[in-house]
């Protein structure tokens, strides 16, 4: 069986409070979250981890080399930190030592992802990538010699697994999936996520099959928009059955490297106001138990997305889990759907048919 148990750690804006670093990280780190999905501005706006995200693990080399990985299906790279690497960010992870992999090829390509909150550099190597117990034989993936900045002294990862198409991979590195496929070391050409929504266990990325366990209720197809993230079109967004957003039709990227519901700030404000939030997206946990499921209607089916699942609970507060974002105007309205909507469905991500694959879970 090809799967790799997922885990959810303390999430990055838990362990910042209790250190009293909070505030003064969010004044430090202002960011976009769309500049993750437009060339050119970044690739990978980490302080997405923030709130809530599931990690894996994955070994690099000969003998394996260890490392906690996300599973992005946002963006395409393999990185991890390097022994080469002197931020204080690389110091308290694992690193990756060339030097004792003898499976190891170097290049003289050189890798750079910008990210809302600083950037990453480093050099385009190759290995045997061990994923789920597949051998992905000259794998080629990034080794990060600089990690600016303190964002990622924080992070409860070590790097990225990419799991989006080839075309938006920095430097033109055949994303891990790819080489599956190429080299048939998988059944089928796809992957499917489960999240458990307890945080505890059960998560996991399963590649080349469908668990049968997870779609008792039935698979819904959506053929996807643009071969480059997992995006697809949605016609609209209610609350309560009245129209709430999105309602002239958007684009909406299912992206498990993005723990909350991202949309423009237009739309974002509206579902505040209808929501009764405020403007941060703040509630009164008694009044959030009265809110009714939001609603995504996507290729004609709808897709249900309950109180439980967008109200996050912190200790005796509650917020929507809701972010806005600022997207170029000739874009249009671009959505991302980020696990608090992936913790409601399995899903499954088809590149034989180049479509997602949504079974609601019981």
């Amino acid at each position: 069986v090809r799967r790799v148990s997922l885990r959810k750690m303390k999430s990055l804006r838990e362990r910042l409070r209790e250190q009293g670093l909070l505030e003064t990280f969010l004044e430090q780190h202002p960011y976009n979250l769309a500049a993750k999905y437009f060339p050119g501005i970044a690739v990978e706006p980490l302080q997405n981890y923030m709130d809530d995200e599931y990690f894996g693990t994955i070994s690099i080399g000969t003998p394996a080399q260890e490392f906690t990985v996300v599973f992005d299906t946002g963006s395409s790279n393999l990185w991890v930190p390097s022994v080469f690497c002197s931020s204080p960010a690389c110091r308290n992870h694992n690193r990756f030592n060339p030097a004792d992999s003898s499976t190891f090829l170097s290049t003289n390509d050189t890798l750079f992802i910008a990210y809302g909150t600083g950037s990453m550099s480093g050099v385009l190597g190759y290995d045997t990538v061990n994923v789920a117990g597949i051998d992905v034989r000259n794998q080629i993936f990034g080794l990060a010699e600089t990690e600016p900045g303190d964002f990622f002294y924080y992070t409860p990862f070590d790097g990225i697994l990419g799991l989006a198409f080839p075309s938006i991979a920095s430097s033109g590195a055949t994303p891990v999936f790819d080489n599956m496929m190429m080299e048939k070391l998988v059944d089928r050409d796809l992957f499917s996520v489960y999240l458990s929504r307890d945080g505890q266990a059960g998560s996991f990325v399963l590649f080349g099959a469908i668990d049968p366990f997870y779609t008792t209720k039935g698979i819904s197809w959506i053929p996807l928009s643009a071969e480059t993230y997992w995006q697809i079109t949605m016609d609209s967004v209610s609350i309560g059955g009245a129209p709430a957003a999105c309602s002239s039709g958007c684009q909406a990227i299912v992206d498990t490297g993005t723990s909350l519901l991202a949309m423009p700030v237009r739309a974002f404000r509206r579902l505040l106001s209808a929501l009764g939030a405020g403007s941060n997206g703040e509630i009164s946990c008694e009044a959030a138990r009265k809110l009714p499921d939001l609603v995504f209607h996507i290729h004609g089916q709808e897709f249900p997305v309950p109180t439980r699942a967008y109200v996050i609970r912190s200790g005796g507060s509650c917020s929507l889990g809701f972010q806005g974002m600022d997207t170029p105007t000739e874009e249009g309205e671009l959505w991302i759907l980020g696990d608090v909507f992936i913790r409601e469905y399995y899903v499954v991500f088809d590149r034989a048919n180049n479509k997602v694959g949504l079974s609601r879970l019981p």
